[in-house]
């Protein structure tokens, strides 16, 4: 591979994700090429080539990377046979494909955890909703879609034989439903000389409505083992794998302190963003350093970090329009990441904020106050 200086980077993708990725991207003179659906994409201005394509689409997929030196992806929905074919004909892809094919498929994640001996819920997969009803399954479970959910999307709570009527008809699998005490994740990343690091576990609070994180705080306060139990989980699942970039892994933390994996993704994620301002390495320049194949950077906490996602208000449909953003800003400590996202909508993201200070509990005062306080209306 050329030096990272004279690398073309392709990232498949144009979003917040993308746009951070380009941010980091600066500090080495990577010229980074992007494609995404959408003319106004979040990475549109910033980066040095933007092409208006399908990242699911062979063709369109092929041919913006027959020319580039490295791709990555900052979303798994994409076509996997060109970037099979790219890889086949010279072109570097981080995460691999065969990882990309593995992780858009939720079965097959699960059938890997259980191959593996990872820890993770009870489950069976189904390929049509009545085979789901027939299999009479003890009420209450989960059902997940095996492709193409994203973001709480394509998950359902399955209580009674009434929700059964409203039951996802394509492929699915149904894992039984955890009590857990605390949603916790582990960000790994791994280069192509086999170096792991991971971020310190962090623990995460979601929006019961929109299912999505609204609330993460880092490093957690629970005990050295569980963080270390966890740790030496995300750095299995990256080993098995051989993987090279980041991969985001999300648990659960049963109320007897057992961690059964949840889902992974193989790319930076919503649970590192706090890594920018609280880590010595973001997420981001970690991931840069593993798809080059650099030494991995420190990933230390420097402080306590909180984020909190600025999600579009429920009742708002539009051009965007931030409330309480100077209000926040006279607190210390508090820094503001927008996503470039012309209009709202309901539990869109559309940005985050991220509060760091030496004490804990003032930094979750300040949290609350933010969450309280800042609103994307239209």
């Amino acid at each position: 591979m050329k030096s990272i200086s004279q690398s073309r980077l392709g990232i498949l993708g144009g979003g917040q994700l993308g746009r951070m990725l380009i941010q980091e991207t600066i500090n080495y003179n990577i010229h980074v090429s992007v494609l995404d659906p959408d003319a106004d994409a979040p990475c549109k201005n910033i980066c040095d080539y933007f092409e208006v394509g399908s990242i699911g689409d062979y063709e369109t997929v092929y041919n913006f990377g027959k020319y580039l030196d490295l791709i990555t992806i900052e979303i798994e929905k994409v076509n996997i046979e060109a970037l099979e074919q790219l890889e086949k004909e010279g072109v570097t892809v981080y995460p691999q494909p065969r990882i990309i094919r593995l992780i858009q498929d939720k079965g097959l994640q699960k059938q890997f955890f259980k191959e593996n001996d990872i820890p993770t819920a009870a489950f069976q997969l189904f390929n049509t909703r009545e085979q789901l009803i027939a299999a009479e399954l003890p009420f209450p479970f989960i059902q997940k879609l095996r492709k193409d959910g994203y973001d709480g999307k394509g998950v359902k709570k399955i209580a009674s034989e009434k929700d059964l009527e409203d039951a996802f008809e394509q492929p699915s699998l149904a894992e039984s439903m955890v009590e857990f005490e605390k949603e916790i994740a582990v960000i790994v990343a791994r280069n192509a000389n086999g170096e792991m690091k991971t971020f310190p576990m962090v623990e995460m609070d979601f929006n019961p409505e929109a299912n999505l994180v609204e609330f993460l705080i880092s490093p957690s306060t629970y005990s050295f083992e569980i963080q270390q139990q966890a740790e030496e989980i995300a750095k299995n699942i990256a080993s098995g794998l051989s993987m090279v970039g980041l991969l985001a892994v999300e648990m659960f933390l049963t109320k007897d302190h057992q961690i059964l994996v949840n889902e992974l993704a193989p790319r930076p994620h919503n649970s590192g963003h706090q890594t920018i301002e609280g880590n010595y390495t973001s997420q981001f320049g970690q991931h840069i350093r593993a798809i080059f194949n650099l030494p991995l950077g420190d990933t230390k906490a420097i402080a306590n970090a909180l984020m909190i996602n600025l999600l579009g208000e429920a009742n708002y449909e539009g051009e965007a329009v931030y409330e309480g953003l100077e209000e926040i800003l006279e607190k210390e400590g508090v820094y503001v990441h927008l996503y470039g996202k012309k209009f709202t909508k309901p539990f869109r993201k559309m940005g985050h904020i991220t509060v760091v200070d030496e004490d804990r509990e003032r930094a979750i005062e300040k949290a609350k106050f933010i969450k309280d306080t800042i609103k994307v209306k239209a």
